[in-house]
């Protein structure tokens, strides 16, 4: 039980302690010092946002994407609430300067913020706090934004600019295109780290292709060579998703077209050849398969014991025969 005496000094040294809440200055969040880009491809409608950072694992941080909806990177001394908050905006029906501008008022730590968005129709807004440490800026054009702070110099937002506008091809390597003009340019004043790319459709289904792109390097010395290798991957799984749900509408030259489109980008890959060789199989074209098979086969004997499973259930023939031609020469039987 505390006397008076300790009560009284209790109490005087709380009164000097707490700070009502609308007087303390702003928290300060993760110190995401950085460059990014924000856009819309007009011809896809679809929605990317790409990154680069002298930070561990940028990815989960910056970069905020919805179908439909809109783009959003955050970055400097980074508030999540930006992204999150900012997709709620748009989707509400709030236009991407709307959404930015009802955050910023609420924001008591807007001077240390920089932060850019595009909605679904293409309406951008940026903002690049008087606290940002330099070189710091932002330059918006039609349905893009880029923004970068703690550069070199000054140079890189408009390499940036400049590299997204003539830069031929879809919306991914538009992005990739505008990172690498930014590290050409000076870049970030600390080095590199981290990149993180997302891409997504212009409406949401539900389904796979929702998220076209989306690619994360937590930790290199080279993240953006990383990065272009991935998203290089990405973009032959896509294909594989591509001809998969074409086999479900049976439009098996359809199918057939993008799995090879898959084993262009990714020669030698074990995954991709074996599903290439079953759907071949399934559209009764074996002969075709066994090329296929033996190479994926050489890789790994695993995929040799897995085929008869596939048999077992319903996803390849339950044909002796056919199983016979496909395992030949590997022992399996």
């Amino acid at each position: 039980m505390l006397c008076d005496s300790a009560r009284l000094l209790a109490s005087v040294l709380l009164s000097i302690l707490i700070v009502p809440a609308a007087a303390q200055p702003p928290p300060l969040a993760r110190p995401v010092h950085t460059y990014s880009i924000v856009a819309r491809d007009p011809a896809t409608g679809e929605l990317g946002v790409a990154v680069q950072s002298h930070w561990f694992a940028v990815g989960p941080v910056v970069p905020w994407a919805e179908p439909g909806v809109g783009v959003v990177a955050t970055q400097s001394f980074a508030d999540p609430k930006y992204g999150r908050r900012g997709l709620e905006l748009m989707r509400s029906g709030k236009s991407a300067p709307e959404a930015l501008s009802e955050l910023l008022a609420a924001d008591d730590g807007r001077d240390v913020r920089q932060v850019a968005m595009v909605d679904a129709q293409g309406r951008v807004a940026a903002h690049t706090g008087a606290k940002n440490i330099p070189a710091a800026g932002h330059i918006t054009g039609p349905s893009y934004s880029v923004q970068a702070n703690l550069m070199l110099n000054d140079k890189v937002w408009p390499a940036m600019a400049r590299a997204f506008e003539s830069t031929k091809g879809d919306l991914a390597d538009r992005l990739l295109a505008a990172l690498d003009a930014a590290q050409a340019a000076g870049g970030d004043i600390r080095g590199r780290q981290s990149a993180a790319l997302v891409v997504v459709a212009a409406k949401a289904t539900g389904g796979l292709a929702d998220r076209v792109f989306d690619v994360r390097v937590d930790d290199s010395r080279e993240p953006l060579k990383e990065l272009r290798r991935l998203v290089k991957i990405q973009r032959a799984y896509n294909y594989m998703n591509a001809g998969d749900q074409a086999m479900e509408a049976k439009e098996n030259e359809r199918a057939l077209s993008a799995y090879r489109a898959a084993s262009r980008l990714f020669p030698g890959n074990a995954e991709m050849m074996y599903w290439h060789a079953v759907a071949l199989v399934n559209m009764g074209r074996v002969e075709e398969s066994l090329p296929l098979f033996r190479r994926t086969f050489a890789i790994s004997r695993n995929w040799a014991t897995l085929t008869p499973r596939l048999a077992a259930v319903g996803l390849l023939p339950d044909d002796d025969k056919v199983m016979q031609r496909i395992l030949s020469g590997t022992g399996k039987r």
